[in-house]
């Protein structure tokens, strides 16, 4: 793991001491979900700690965007965060471990855990590889265990208000290995909603719907806009938003729940 650091001390946006910090996974581009769950819970007053994958951006066909945590981790700065930008390869289970020594080391223990990253190639029952279905599992469900159990032990004996949530999706046909293994995640985070209720953690997942971040080609845009309700795309912010709202005190008494936030696309 390599790891970029910005430190603006330990007074909030408000006057208050002590910002509380978000560790968010899979931010390796500005135009992703995750970049705008970062920069959102920035301007809300959180510390945050995030981290990306560039070897998958970069056989995506999207491909990968060079300076883009770095650009991300000054805008969360210039929001008045604390900031931590993580490369972190979370197919490897020794890294959830190591992660959380890098974010407490460096900026305190973690408040909200936020996963929003995924392992994602579109394939069936019938092209799907092994190989590739087992790195769907170690990234989507695996490594999503791995973090939410590190949260969990770490949050052993504090006091106040933990978060986490996940992001999921209901693919299926055509997405086997992604779908199958978002699935799973979703069980795993539900799971946490209980087990660690007694830490006073609230644990949700969240399925944004299709999202418009340079995946889409423009006949997908077109045609999910003519049968969502509401007339248009989502968008990274529209996620976000939300995201920091389930974080928020205001959002403490929403647990266990997968949340469809999607405009009301059937």
């Amino acid at each position: 793991m390599t790891a970029t650091t910005d430190r603006n001390g330990p007074q909030g946006a408000d006057g208050t001491a002590g910002r509380p910090l978000a560790l968010v996974t899979g931010a390796g581009r500005t135009a992703g979900i995750a970049a705008s769950v970062v920069l959102d819970l920035a301007r809300a007053g959180w510390d945050v700690a995030f981290t990306y994958w560039t070897p998958y951006d970069a056989r995506m066909r999207w491909g990968s965007q060079p300076g883009a945590p770095e650009e991300l981790r000054r805008k969360a700065a210039s929001l008045g965060a604390s900031t931590l930008a993580v490369e972190a390869d979370l197919s490897d289970p020794a890294v959830p471990a190591g992660l959380f020594d890098r974010v407490e080391g460096e900026l305190g223990p973690v408040t909200a855990l936020v996963l929003c990253h995924c392992e994602s190639v579109d394939s069936g029952l019938l092209d799907t590889t092994v190989e590739s279905f087992d790195l769907h599992f170690a990234v989507n469900a695996r490594a999503t265990w791995l973090l939410i159990r590190e949260y969990g032990l770490r949050f052993q004996g504090r006091h106040g208000s933990g978060r986490i949530v996940s992001l999921t999706s209901d693919h299926t046909a055509g997405n086997l290995p992604y779908g199958a293994s978002k699935g799973a995640m979703d069980r795993i985070t539900l799971a946490a909603a209980r087990e660690l209720a007694h830490l006073g953690v609230t644990c949700n997942a969240i399925n944004p719907g299709p999202t418009d971040t340079g995946w889409m080609t423009e006949e997908q845009k077109t045609d999910i806009a003519r049968y969502t309700p509401l007339g248009r795309l989502g968008t990274p912010q529209d996620c976000a938003h939300l995201v920091t709202f389930l974080c928020s005190p205001e959002g403490g008494w929403i647990n266990g729940q997968l949340l469809q936030s999607n405009g009301g696309l059937g």
